[in-house]
């Protein structure tokens, strides 16, 4: 008899593209073979080009949610995404505060890849203060790792020194933080894990030509997924970069904006080896 599979329970928003949000994380999470538990945070307009609107629930509604399939299942791990508003964030936190030993990745989705604003100052200290603490790894591109980490003071927003911003979030309370360098001016991709010692793991990837929307929700939810599994920290982040990166090059444009990440593409290669793929067109 099969044993049942790991369950991550995963906070995000819906995106009606199926490119990022909770669809991201569901389909990631289930190709890594965990059982999601997806609780939404809220629901956007948006399509592969960019977010145009977006309406938080009622935080009852997203602690409700969560505390009902908690009350029913074991749940492995938790990920959070995209959240909507200060009321949202100080109900998650409640929420896993209850859950000490369950880990936690977040994805602090700040802006778009448009470069649409999805969370304000306001949104930003909360989570600093309510969410940072409880945080096992979090996985931040470079602009949000800045954003995130950024003095009032601070003298250089620009700073390549990707570590001092690592060192101000794990200040705060993470355990972990990969930063990503998608957004940085380097021929290839360079994330990089640090823990309160230092550097863990320094991993390069081919840059891929396309831009894509939900890389960073596959990312998270991956990492997620393969803690749920058993593997360390280290080992899951390797291997989520490596399941991103392979959903990335296997990418598809569905629609008139970015690319969305391939997160099936392991079984389409079995279709493709066995001949049993969609009829060409």
């Amino acid at each position: 008899m099969l044993q049942p599979p790991p369950i991550v329970l995963s906070f995000a928003a819906n995106d009606p593209s199926g490119g990022a949000g909770i669809q991201a994380d569901t389909l990631t999470i289930a190709s890594l073979g965990c059982h999601p538990l997806p609780i939404m945070t809220a629901i956007t307009v948006q399509d592969t080009a960019g977010v145009e609107d977006i309406l938080p629930l009622e935080p009852e509604w997203v602690a409700d949610q969560a505390r009902a399939v908690l009350e029913d299942m074991p749940v492995h791990v938790f990920k959070i995404g995209l959240l909507g508003s200060v009321e949202i964030i100080a109900a998650i936190a409640e929420v896993i505060s209850d859950y000490p030993a369950i880990p936690l990745v977040l994805d602090p989705i700040l802006i778009s890849g448009r470069g649409d604003e999805l969370a304000n100052e306001e949104m930003i200290d909360a989570m600093r203060e309510l969410l940072l603490p409880q945080v096992t790894v979090l996985t931040p591109n470079s602009i949000e790792a800045r954003q995130l980490s950024q003095d009032e003071d601070e003298e250089d927003p620009k700073n390549t020194d990707l570590s001092l911003y690592a060192h101000n979030l794990l200040d705060m309370g993470c355990e972990n933080v990969l930063i990503t360098g998608t957004h940085e001016n380097t021929v290839q991709v360079t994330n990089i894990l640090f823990d309160e010692n230092g550097v863990v793991r320094s991993d390069t990837w081919q840059r891929l030509v396309h831009s894509y929307h939900g890389s960073g929700c596959t990312l998270s939810s991956a990492i997620a997924a393969l803690m749920a599994k058993g593997k360390s920290i280290d080992q899951s982040v390797f291997e989520a970069q490596d399941y991103t990166w392979q959903t990335l090059n296997s990418g598809f444009q569905p629609g008139m904006g970015q690319y969305i990440p391939n997160r099936l593409y392991k079984l389409q290669l079995k279709d493709a080896a066995d001949g049993t793929g969609a009829p060409s067109t």
